[in-house]
């Protein structure tokens, strides 16, 4: 008998819902919405959906059918979720020292926090997937140069800022 939420999960799992099912579910809708959003197949004010069913059932079972895209949905995720994490903490500790502009709203200031984020997580993602490091090294060079990539990309920030403000204040 089943008594937790993890003995549920740890069952789905097992039954290949978290590597099978629900990546197929997320590449048929990703396709199927793209697809009907553009009115691919649609003639004379008709749309043919069941094509782009066909078509997006077509894709989503090829794309699971040599477990590169389990694997990487393995590794982006959780990462996506940790991402996530950090980004709300981020944006809670901003609420507390961050002004608010006339209209009691946060300026598009803040904007770099997602981006910083997003692109960390992204990096991190393909660093720790194995497939990828096969490919080019790219996730040994990354653990290699990170400090490197991290000092490199304050100095552009704060060259990015200062150049900003003088543009501001000459304007």
């Amino acid at each position: 008998m089943v008594t937790t939420v993890t003995e549920v999960l740890n069952i789905w799992n097992d039954i290949g819902v978290f590597s099978y099912v629900i990546p197929f579910l997320l590449i048929f809708a990703v396709v199927f919405a793209i697809m009907d959003k553009t009115k691919m197949f649609s003639s004379q004010g008709k749309d043919n959906r069941g094509i782009i069913a066909l078509i997006a059932v077509s894709i989503s079972l090829l794309s699971l059918q040599f477990d590169f895209v389990s694997e990487f949905f393995a590794i982006v995720f959780p990462r996506f979720g940790v991402g996530l994490s950090l980004f709300l903490v981020v944006l809670i500790f901003l609420g507390f020292f961050f002004p608010e502009d006339k209209d009691g709203k946060w300026s598009h200031k803040v904007a770099w926090v997602g981006w910083v984020v997003g692109i960390g997580v992204f990096i991190w993602a393909l660093a720790s997937w194995d497939q990828w490091s096969s490919y080019s090294g790219f996730g040994g060079w990354f653990v290699e140069n990170v400090w490197a990539l991290i000092v490199l990309g304050v100095i552009i920030a704060v060259i990015a800022v200062v150049a900003n403000s003088k543009d501001k204040a000459n304007g």
